[in-house]
């Protein structure tokens, strides 16, 4: 333990094992290779902010300018996962009630029996324990945002009161005798398909119109790949943030094996993959030895022809030809070349080190300007 704290790499045990030692040292070795390595990027004040540079990304970014300007209810759906929070709190930002609360309520994380009293709030003596009034969370929420998520989550007579607010803009307390009035905006979220819900009868049909004026609709992970590499800079940025920790690099064969992996649970299962790598790291550079097995085990199938034994090549060895003859297709223009092979100009930039790729004579390896 001490030896990890003062900055050790690696702790092998007596008697030393010769394969651990080489793989240790290979390791070791291996990303002290700077063509090997990605350099971090900072964000503005370690914050997660959204990004995206996918189609599907910048139709949710335009939708969220568009809808931010009213106060017209909103339903964000999506993937468990896919950050849909952080939509919520993008239209409360850039909407007219900004400088007003924010109030998120889990739907799905409060016992039913106290999700009433959460919401709406209660007065003394409205049930046993209730020694005082309490203000709910539409109350709290005055001249701001309440988000719903989870919201398909909620019991059918939950429904019907939250129906009741969306209607008339009013809500009672517990143990009230008279109604009160909301100005708070109305955001709600789920990861089932309320649709079906209401079709098997489980969700009432409409509560769910009345949710879903405005629909924003976060692609998952996998549907966005193009994305992947804004996020890991962004959630690196926010992690070194709240851990203290200094991580300035990323071997590239992490980012080829985020790119082999399909992110089941999208956005978040990428953060706590970063943050469990960023946590057992002892220098700075994210390694590939520091990610979970599976991730490790499927790159390394791809990046070694030894491992397939078919004589047929690996996926690299694939890329790397497909790379060289879109390259070549398009005079190796890098614009165009990124667009057919859906990658970033930095990734392409890597790609085109990492496969040793040189252009015809007469063409600048790295030119100025367009291409």
């Amino acid at each position: 333990i001490e030896a990890m704290q003062q900055g050790a790499e690696d702790y092998i045990h007596k008697p030393v094992d010769i394969d651990e030692l080489d793989a240790a040292i290979e390791r070791i070795l291996g990303v002290d290779r700077a063509e090997n390595l990605v350099p971090t990027e900072e964000s503005a004040g370690g914050r997660l902010q959204m990004v995206g540079r996918s189609r599907a990304m910048k139709e949710v970014f335009k939708t969220i300018g568009l809808v931010a300007r009213s106060n017209t209810t909103v339903l964000i759906t999506g993937e468990s996962g896919t950050g849909k929070e952080l939509v919520a709190h993008a239209i409360h930002n850039a909407g007219q009630q900004a400088a007003g609360p924010f109030v998120a309520v889990n739907c799905a994380a409060v016992v039913e029996s106290l999700l009433e009293s959460d919401m709406f709030g209660h007065e003394r003596g409205a049930f046993t324990g209730a020694v005082g009034r309490q203000p709910g969370k539409f109350e709290l929420a005055a001249g701001g945002t309440i988000f719903l998520d989870e919201v398909g989550e909620m019991s059918p007579a939950m429904q019907a009161k939250l129906l009741r607010v969306l209607q008339s803009k009013e809500f009672t307390p517990l143990g009230a005798k008279n109604p009160r009035s909301t100005n708070a905006r109305i955001i709600a979220a789920t990861n089932v398909a309320l649709a079906e819900r209401v079709t098997a009868g489980a969700f009432r049909e409409d509560l769910y119109f009345r949710l879903r004026v405005i629909n924003v609709h976060l692609p998952p992970l996998r549907e966005r790949p193009e994305d992947l590499e804004d996020l890991v800079h962004a959630l690196l940025a926010r992690i070194n943030n709240e851990l203290r920790s200094g991580i300035t690099h990323i071997d590239q064969a992490v980012f080829d094996s985020f790119a082999d992996h399909a992110w089941p649970g999208n956005v978040r299962e990428l953060e706590n993959v970063l943050l469990k790598a960023a946590a057992l790291s002892a220098g700075n550079t994210l390694t590939l030895d520091l990610l979970p097995e599976e991730l490790r085990a499927k790159y390394l199938e791809r990046s070694d022809p030894a491992r397939c034994g078919t004589g047929l090549g690996s996926l690299s060895d694939m890329e790397r030809q497909h790379v060289a003859r879109v390259l070549s297709a398009t005079g190796w223009h890098r614009g165009e070349a990124c667009q057919i092979l859906g990658v970033s100009r930095p990734r392409l930039r890597r790609m085109i080190r990492e496969y040793d790729l040189t252009p015809p004579a007469g063409i600048d390896h790295e030119p100025n300007g367009g291409q």
